[in-house]
């Protein structure tokens, strides 16, 4: 059985896909097991000694100043379930849930947070089992964390809310019933462990920065045919020119075009046609590689948050300690988000603009919007304003949403990060650049056509017979988002990225 073990600290990007794209089923370590169970018996014990402790033995918010006592202990969890599940908007997909439920289970498996065991066992047994709890997309200001969707995520562990399961939309009791999965009763401490932490934006933006890094290389491939439509010039990739400013996405991107362009008759040197290319050409390591330096600094946050505790108050048991702090604010998260949509933006941005080029027939040389019997036939003038509409739209996407805060719980929590809406802005900006980057790729094997196409480099011919085995030359106007759609497809599926790196070697 293909099995992923979690215990709050190692969980991988690679483990991550597999539990959540791939079904892998989710266990707890050893290790995990002792901690979370150690964790419980400070917990119990506070409430055994009603000591005044915030979520534990109080209020919440606002709230914290209203002791609860024993006996109330839970329904204070059960109505911090209900009354936090406010979440409105479209249900996240289901690659999300099961995201970031991984995500909560890993983080409740570091051991401070004070949940039983059974409860985090059921948490994992839905995920194993294909339980996945209808979480509304919207609601959420990123501090207490994800308090409102995390709740109809908890909604349906105690046998409320909805859930899809083996594909239909179920009650949560329902689902759970046709799992064999027997529905909790929160006890002292377990709903607000499940809900105070940044595991909906995290899950989001980990799945965005995961695809990013693969999209970031496809821009390399898809502007590496364009430069063969446009006779580009090679010298402005030489490793000497980037040696010398070494950013590190900026020199792998210069590799990994010399290294799909290798052997081309389609591409030229200085001086060659024209002394230098545009910008958008020429600058094309220093354009896409600082977008992937900024896609490399997000991981790197989003991995230290896989494996985070985020939830508060935190549990201490080696010294006995209640420590009440501020880990689920999400203002990491926040900006890093944030700046992987702008990082992601900019390559949609310099992708119109090399879109542009080739259909312009005074940038060019070639015929006006990549047809023959223009004028009768429209080409691809409508694909660049298409782009273009989706460009314009990720530019106001890109906006940082971490900038705006609005005061919360009566001024308790006065500033919040909004990282989850960061995350969401940054998904939406990934899905229309992935689209506008479909759009050149179609365009640039069109142009190459109407150049009248010879040796493609090594990893260019790759990427151009894909799409033609998938799409033909466009001879006559046609319906063309088809076409369009069939490049994204052909970019989802990573065949022409499989491909090429099987071929000559990893892209970087």
């Amino acid at each position: 059985m293909n099995m992923v073990s979690i215990d709050g600290n190692n969980l991988s990007m690679e483990d991550f896909i597999k539990v959540v794209r791939h079904g892998y089923k989710v266990e707890l370590s050893r290790d995990a097991i002792e901690r979370v169970e150690n964790s419980r018996k400070i917990v119990d014990e506070f409430i055994e000694e009603e000591k005044v402790v915030y979520g534990i033995t109080t209020g919440f918010g606002k709230f914290s100043d209203v002791t609860i006592s024993k006996e109330e202990t839970k329904l204070l969890q059960k109505n911090l379930i209900t009354s936090h599940a406010c979440g409105v908007g479209k249900a996240l997909d289901e690659e999300v849930v099961r995201a970031i439920m991984l995500l909560r289970a890993n983080a409740l498996a570091k051991g401070y947070s004070g949940v039983r065991l059974s409860t985090l066992n059921t948490l994992i047994d839905m995920l194993n089992k294909g339980v996945h709890p209808i979480i509304p997309e919207k609601g959420s200001l990123g501090s207490s964390g994800d308090l409102a969707p995390l709740a109809h995520m908890v909604l349906v562990m105690i046998g409320e809310g909805e859930a899809i399961y083996n594909g239909e939309i179920l009650a949560g009791h329902e689902a759970m019933n046709r799992a064999g999965i027997k529905p909790i009763e929160l006890t002292s401490k377990e709903g607000l462990a499940l809900i105070n932490g940044t595991q909906v934006m995290t899950a989001i933006g980990g799945l965005t920065v995961y695809d990013s890094i693969n999209l970031a290389k496809h821009a390399d491939i898809i502007s590496a045919l364009t430069i063969e439509a446009l006779n580009g010039i090679t010298d402005a990739y030489d490793y000497k020119l980037h040696s010398i400013r070494p950013h590190k996405g900026q020199i792998n991107t210069a590799k990994n075009l010399m290294n799909l362009l290798k052997g081309s008759q389609m591409t030229s040197k200085q001086g060659q046609i024209r002394v230098q290319d545009a910008y958008t050409l020429r600058c094309i390591p220093q354009i896409h590689g600082a977008s992937k330096d900024a896609i490399e600094y997000v991981l790197e946050k989003v991995l230290i948050e896989f494996n985070s505790a985020t939830d508060n108050p935190l549990i201490f048991a080696d010294s006995k300690e209640v420590i009440s702090g501020g880990n689920f604010h999400g203002q990491p998260m926040a900006l890093s988000f944030d700046f992987l949509g702008i990082a992601l933006s900019e390559i949609a941005n310099v992708s119109e603009r090399r879109l542009e080029r080739l259909v312009n027939p005074a940038l060019s040389g070639l015929p006006a919007f990549l047809i023959k019997n223009g004028g009768l036939n429209s080409g691809f003038m409508i694909v660049q304003y298409s782009a273009a509409s989706l460009v314009s739209e990720k530019k106001v996407l890109a906006h940082p949403a971490s900038v705006d805060s609005i005061p919360s719980s009566a001024n308790q929590e006065d500033h919040v990060s909004m990282g989850t809406i960061a995350a969401r802005k940054a998904r939406e900006i990934f899905n229309n650049t992935r689209k506008v980057l479909a759009m050149e790729l179609l365009a640039a094997c069109q142009a190459i056509d109407l150049r009248g196409k010879k040796a493609l480099g090594k990893g260019t011919e790759i990427a151009y017979n894909i799409v033609r085995e998938h799409v033909s030359t466009l001879e006559e106007d046609r319906i063309m988002y088809e076409d369009i759609n069939t490049c994204e497809d052909i970019i989802k599926s990573s065949k022409i990225l499989n491909k090429v790196e099987e071929e000559i070697g990893s892209l970087l």
